[in-house]
């Protein structure tokens, strides 16, 4: 068992509610730090609501109810002087479909930059937008159209600038939501290479509709049904001796 310092997200009792409606249920996990943790589990069973639940994104919905604990670096993030602004600078997130803002690709990238002060002149900035796009391998394939449209990108690209954009402000947490699931199988293998070197920095949680990526890019598996956890463990221990049933029928596709 891991060290408890290695534990960057700790999570007991997470219940969540739309309305009257309860979307997960009783939720205990816990996210190593510089790991990738995947998420996987049939449609509508609650893995992209719990991300949300890991930068607040939830308070967003109006009649969404967040009750439990959920602890970073063990400060509750529940808490309410906590400022979800802050939060998000500190956990990052790259959503299913690429969402470039229709502006240059140089500054899609500097916007965090801007909007939270973080550079203290223009090269510096220039200094971080590049090295963002390079840790991403994006720089060479677009250094002559820095000031073009980010839309003209193809949609792989896309989702790298989005990666870039949130490397740039330096998380330390990247939520991922079926970030290749709008993507070809070249730009997908392109992403999943990407998320195994970002992994050597930050931690990582992926949500993923796809059974093999999770078993090629993810170090630990949850697997959800329902509304809960059945199963969380080592990836390689989940798929090849998972402990429930239930974890088995889906990775077998008994259901699903």
């Amino acid at each position: 068992m891991s060290d408890i310092n290695d534990k960057k997200i700790l999570i007991k009792d997470v219940n969540v509610f739309y309305g009257t409606k309860q979307a997960l249920f009783d939720i205990d996990l816990h996210i190593l730090s510089q790991q990738v943790t995947a998420f996987i589990g049939p449609s509508g069973c609650g893995k992209s609501t719990f991300l949300r639940c890991l930068n607040k994104m939830n308070d967003m919905i109006d009649n969404c109810v967040v009750k439990g604990s959920i602890k970073i670096d063990n400060d509750e993030i529940n808490a309410k002087h906590v400022d979800p602004v802050a939060l998000r600078m500190k956990v990052g997130m790259v959503f299913q479909k690429p969402n470039p803002f229709p502006k240059s690709i140089f500054e899609n990238v500097a916007y965090g930059l801007k909007i939270h002060g973080l550079c203290n002149n223009k090269a510096e900035m220039e200094e971080i937008v590049i090295s963002s796009l390079e840790k991403v391998g994006l720089f060479n394939e677009i250094k002559d159209r820095l000031h073009d449209s980010a839309l003209g990108l193809s949609g792989g690209q896309q989702q790298r600038l989005c990666i870039a954009r949130t490397i740039a402000i330096d998380p330390e947490i990247i939520l991922m939501d079926e970030p290749c699931s709008a993507l070809d199988p070249i730009a997908t293998a392109r992403i999943e290479s990407l998320i195994e070197e970002l992994s050597i920095k930050y931690t990582i949680v992926i949500v993923t509709h796809s059974m093999q990526q999770a078993a090629r890019v993810s170090d630990n598996t949850a697997f959800f049904h329902m509304g809960k956890i059945v199963e969380f463990g080592k990836t390689s221990s989940i798929f090849s001796n998972p402990k429930d049933k239930r974890t088995e029928d889906y990775i077998t596709g008994r259901i699903g």
